[in-house]
């Protein structure tokens, strides 16, 4: 990390060590809190992905304090992506990035035809071992959808974008707007403000659907949408299955359709039954039944004698 002068005109040599030493390549992509831009650093040719983040920062115990920077600097994973180097010039704070060549979204939406079982296998193995790891240290991540689990291709795949990220112990309540609607779980969507790990899982339970499917699981047009297409497939869950949903239902008045639900076999029929029964319990109405991570990584789904993991080196 390295701390530039204010003043431009006599930039200390600490600030040419920072930015000074990228090429700016192209911009990758521009989100609410920064932008992201494909960089090669002059001395040895590594790409990298730098986010520039759009709110000034005037000291360096403001930049520490970031959520993204506290849990990324903790997480150090084969299957997260890694943070090698934060840089502060002239307020400005930048994010060096490994750099990885596309997201999980991009790799469906230029198929053509459906991923082979083996293949998605070992994706959803890679982000479930980088969510344990994460959970395991204490962090939630709280934004998980397509876009941000980056890969290279279907053999290396890792979660990124800590911006939401939460640890576990920080106390409840959270009231601030958490994840993409299609991937957020139902106890979110119901205004809980004491939900926990398990909203991961059910975003990794959706993603694993529409990795059989390249098609989004329940694509709810707002959250009362959303909560009618969980209701169409999963069925309207009953008070004895899920208490805590209905009583925070009452609270904002929200009234359950009566439906069955099609089921998720007839939404995902390529799946296998191993697969059926893994993303069926991460996708349990009720946050206390879906399985750990670590759990999750002990389902025969992922006991078939397949060499699983990354399967290239950086």
């Amino acid at each position: 990390m390295n701390d530039a002068g204010k003043a431009p005109q006599a930039a200390p040599t600490s600030a040419l060590k920072g930015l000074s030493k990228f090429d700016w390549l192209k911009q990758l992509g521009d989100g609410t809190f920064g932008s992201v831009n494909l960089c090669r650093v002059k001395d040895t040719n590594e790409l990298v992905a730098i986010k520039t983040m759009k709110k000034k920062f005037y000291n360096w115990e403001e930049c520490v304090n970031l959520r993204e920077v506290r849990s990324l600097k903790k997480l150090n994973h084969a299957n997260v992506v890694k943070l090698k180097e934060v840089i502060r010039e002239n307020n400005q704070l930048y994010f060096v990035f490994e750099y990885m060549k596309e997201n999980l979204y991009q790799l469906m939406k230029d198929r053509d035809k459906f991923l082979p079982e083996a293949s998605i296998r070992n994706m959803v193995y890679q982000v479930l071992q980088g969510l344990a790891f994460m959970h395991k240290h204490g962090y939630f991540h709280r934004d998980m959808k397509p876009e941000n689990l980056l890969c290279m291709g279907p053999e290396l795949v890792k979660i990124a974008d800590f911006g939401l990220a939460r640890e576990i112990r920080s106390k409840p309540p959270y009231t601030d707007y958490v994840s993409t609607r299609w991937y957020r779980a139902p106890e979110v969507l119901l205004r809980s403000s004491n939900y926990s790990s398990p909203i991961d899982i059910w975003a990794i339970g959706c993603i694993m659907a529409e990795l059989y499917t390249l098609r989004p699981l329940f694509p709810g047009t707002s959250e009362m949408d959303e909560m009618f297409k969980l209701c169409q497939i999963l069925g309207t869950p009953s008070k004895a299955d899920w208490p805590e949903g209905h009583h925070l239902a009452n609270q904002m008045n929200f009234r359950w359709p009566q439906v069955t639900g099609i089921g998720l076999k007839a939404k995902v029929s390529n799946a296998s039954p191993e697969a059926l029964q893994l993303f069926t319990d991460m996708l349990q109405w009720n946050p206390k039944k879906r399985p750990t991570a670590s759990q999750a990584l002990r389902y025969p789904y992922f006991s078939v004698g397949q060499d699983l993991g990354p399967k290239i080196t950086q």
